[in-house]
């Protein structure tokens, strides 16, 4: 028996015998206390980036979604013709590809905590300028601004969360959707009575939600000193994770990866840019359909209200069930699924079954969580997760573009809505098949290298 062990056993429980007189090496001096300290600072340290993931994923949303609550108001408050209205709604996928290719380089110098932490204040600056901005360049101008904050965020979630819960990636990535899911559908829902309880000024009800992007600030300050290897090492010795210092230090010494070889991060790319399209075709079009068919005006907010308000329980129930199969394509199947038969019964009986088409569309709409969880799964290290988070959300943000667009021009154009249903199913076909590839128990790294 070891030393230590008989040390132990023979120690009746009723003494107690100070360290140093016993000189056993199995009783260590001060390690017990900073073993303590240091485990306490990596609990509350967790639980810092717990409460931030929470609040920036609110933060992601009601920049463009309290805006569609009060774009007629904007429009007349700043004289803004219809064309330029029109581009408004084009406005966040463009920037989200634009800036989002920023963010990899970013948290390679100043480590993802920062980045993030001026992506929120870039958010709160960006929301309070735009509504007293005097001129309709002026509130573009600040509206870019906000989602530059919101761009360079949406990559770096899945960063944090494979950086900090490595082991935990769908349950985090799942939290952080439902937040995203929350305050989407928050924003669209209280920003018009909200804006009534705040005197009927459309600057104050759109200027309001900066505070909620300030709030977020908060939790990232005392992480900002997380910047790159060096940063990193620091952090981890001072809270006793010796191990993962180095890899974060060969992480940001490594050079990037070559990720436009790798097919899984086509696949991925492809598959987040049409789940995209249907969900900006969704939250654009979808109460348009069910009023030409009848619905009053009311009942059409509610059953968009219902399809948006799906994403909040899934959004944390579908990123669990991922990552505990080796394959992800099962779910991307049954999610198309949803899908087609969503249109079909828009195309078939849009108003009778009104209610069942906005769940199935609802739950086909959760392809986004999906994809942020494969994004996590299908790269090893952070730095790989950064780059293929940055690639899959920037080039699907620019397929996305088009799909609005082109649904408005055959509705238009056909004077009704078989045509424009019918893309939204042939594109649901694509989505199904490259989201089974991205499925695929592959990571980029090894793809990237070959």
């Amino acid at each position: 028996m070891p030393r230590e062990e008989t040390t132990r056993t023979t120690t009746p429980t009723t003494e107690r015998i100070p360290a140093v007189t016993t000189g056993s090496p199995s009783v260590p001096e001060p390690e017990p206390h900073g073993r303590r300290a240091s485990g306490a600072a990596r609990v509350w340290t967790t639980r810092l980036v717990v409460v931030g993931l929470v609040l920036s994923a609110l933060n992601l949303r009601p920049a463009i979604t309290s805006l569609g609550a009060l774009l007629e108001e904007v429009r007349q408050g700043l004289g803004m013709s219809g064309s330029v209205a029109g581009l408004l709604t084009s406005v966040p996928p463009l920037c989200f590809a634009a800036f989002g290719v920023m963010a990899p380089r970013l948290a390679r110098r100043f480590g993802p905590a920062a980045v993030v932490c001026s992506g929120m204040l870039a958010i709160a600056a960006g929301l309070v300028i735009r509504p007293y901005a005097g001129s309709t360049a002026a509130f573009l101008a600040a509206s870019a601004l906000a989602l530059m904050g919101i761009a360079v965020s949406n990559i770096l979630m899945p960063v944090i969360v494979k950086r900090w819960f490595p082991d935990r990636v769908g349950t985090m990535t799942g939290l952080y959707s439902m937040a995203l899911a929350l305050g989407t559908s928050a924003a669209a829902a209280v920003t018009v009575p909200l804006t009534g309880a705040l005197g009927g000024n459309w600057r104050s009800g759109l200027s309001v939600w900066a505070l909620l992007a300030a709030v977020a600030v908060l939790p990232w300050l005392p992480l900002v000193r997380d910047r790159g290897a060096r940063s990193a090492a620091r952090t981890t010795a001072r809270t006793g994770s010796a191990s993962e210092a180095p890899a974060h230090a060969r992480e940001a010494q490594a050079p990037p990866l070559r990720i436009a070889r790798s097919r899984t991060a086509w696949a991925l790319a492809v598959f987040f840019g049409l789940q995209a399209t249907a969900a900006y075709i969704t939250m654009g079009w979808m109460a348009q359909i069910f009023r030409d068919a009848g619905v009053p005006a009311g009942k059409a907010g509610l059953l968009l209200a219902v399809t948006m308000a799906m994403g909040v329980p899934l959004a944390f129930v579908i990123p669990r069930l991922a990552t505990r199969l080796p394959h992800q394509g099962p779910i991307v199947l049954v999610l198309g699924v949803c899908g087609l038969a969503g249109y079909a019964g828009l195309y078939l009986a849009p108003a009778a079954g009104s209610w069942a088409w906005a769940l199935l569309l609802g739950i086909a709409n959760c392809a986004f969580p999906l994809a942020l969880t494969m994004v996590g799964m299908r790269a090893r290290t952070g730095q790989g997760v950064a780059q293929l988070s940055a690639f899959a959300q920037s080039t699907g943000y620019l397929i996305s573009i088009p799909g609005p667009l082109l649904v408005g021009v055959l509705y238009q154009s056909s004077g009704g809505w078989g045509l424009p249903i019918a893309l939204m199913a042939g594109l649901m076909v694509p989505q199904m098949v490259v989201g089974y590839v991205a499925g695929r128990n592959r990571t980029v790294e090894d793809e990237a290298t070959r």
